[in-house]
């Protein structure tokens, strides 16, 4: 039985950035299995984070390094992407965002050829090959475990802003799904997917983890694919919902919004979790994955409706000194223009398929997009 791993330091409110990315051919757009190839061409270049495989073969994943405000995380990824499109170009393939591919079929892909993989691929079968959906994912450093779960659970009453903010995945095997997020329905068939159990203090965290590893189930805290989770091995807590952005700008601007809400929540300690926080969580979920910016979202604490815009505006301006102190106010400040005129990704899609009646054209224009 493994034991779990001990938390480890970071510097508070650091950032760390991942993003799941389209490899897609330049014929028809659809994607390619270019993965190994893409490596073997970028093995000499240094980037700023890392670049690596994903479960199947047309997928890549990026990631910063440790950074410390939104400035560091925009230039890293704009340094990996311009080396990224580089090499792809001289493979002949294109690279762009997105939560899904339009219009690609999961029966056609194949597994990385790798032990982890081909492992979850026996172990999921074909919601192995079904997992070829592209997320965004953000670390926030915490100064310690037990401060790490404060923040995880206080989090959770914000997930629906980050789901409605990167929605980007409205089309599925060449339909319109009527989701802004159709991603996150991939991700919740996995059996532990969702949210965290409520647990308070790592010596808790600890029991759980060794009864969860008894069982037999879970090996390491990577079998455990909950919208956020501790990562003690970085001493961060990950969180997980977003749909990769059409842009890196975007994917910046989202980092920053987590890090502003995360220092809100750490500074003021406004509210303490309770158990009862997450009888809406998996209404307020859906209705973001589902509806977007219009979504209904209901407060844990008050009960009230209102719209997941009205509920995003009025924690921007909650936590706008926050976001100036980490000079994260003018991404901040971007992405409630963004609110405020309605359109996230997912909307973008839909124009842009509204204006070609393709949706090969529609990849090709986020891979032009995506160079932006």
């Amino acid at each position: 039985m493994m034991a779990l791993e001990a938390f480890g330091q970071s510097r508070p409110l650091t950032l760390g950035v991942e993003l799941e990315l389209q490899i897609v051919n330049t014929h028809d757009y659809d994607l390619v299995g270019g993965a190994e190839d893409l490596l073997r061409t970028l093995a000499k270049r240094e980037v700023p984070g890392d670049i690596k495989p994903e479960i199947t073969d047309c997928m890549i994943e990026v990631s910063t390094g440790i950074c410390e405000h939104y400035a560091d995380v925009s230039e890293q990824l704009t340094v990996i992407r311009d080396t990224l499109v580089e090499a792809a170009g001289k493979l002949n393939v294109g690279i762009c965002g997105g939560g899904t591919h339009a219009f690609q079929h999961w029966g056609q892909r194949r597994i990385f050829d790798a032990p982890r993989f081909h492992h979850l691929s026996e172990l999921y079968g074909y919601l192995a090959k079904q997992f070829t959906v592209f997320g965004q994912h953000v670390h926030i450093g915490c100064p310690g475990p037990d401060v790490a779960l404060y923040l995880l659970h206080s989090m959770s009453r914000y997930l629906p802003h980050f789901i409605a903010l990167s929605a980007s995945s409205p089309f599925v095997q060449g339909s319109d799904t009527g989701f802004q997020s159709a991603r996150l329905n991939s991700v919740f068939a996995f059996p532990m997917s969702g949210r965290a159990p409520f647990v308070e203090s790592w010596t808790d965290f600890e029991s759980f983890f060794d009864k969860m590893t008894a069982t037999g189930v879970v090996e390491s805290m990577k079998d455990f694919y909950w919208d956020i989770r501790p990562k003690p091995e970085f001493g961060t807590i990950e969180v997980r919902v977003m749909d990769t952005p059409l842009t890196v700008r975007r994917a910046a601007q989202l980092a920053a919004y987590i890090q502003s809400v995360a220092r809100y929540l750490l500074v003021e300690r406004p509210l303490r979790p309770v158990e009862d926080d997450y009888l809406v969580y998996t209404f307020n979920r859906f209705e973001a994955c589902r509806f977007g910016m219009n979504g209904t979202f209901v407060d844990p604490r008050t009960h009230e409706h209102r719209t997941i815009a009205e509920d995003i505006l009025a924690t921007m301006e909650r936590i706008e000194q926050h976001a100036i102190e980490l000079n994260a106010d003018v991404p901040c400040r971007e992405l409630r223009e963004m609110v405020a005129f309605g359109r996230n990704d997912a909307e973008s899609l839909r124009a842009d398929f509204a204006e070609t009646r393709s949706l090969n054209d529609m990849v090709r224009l986020q891979c032009l997009r995506w160079k932006t």
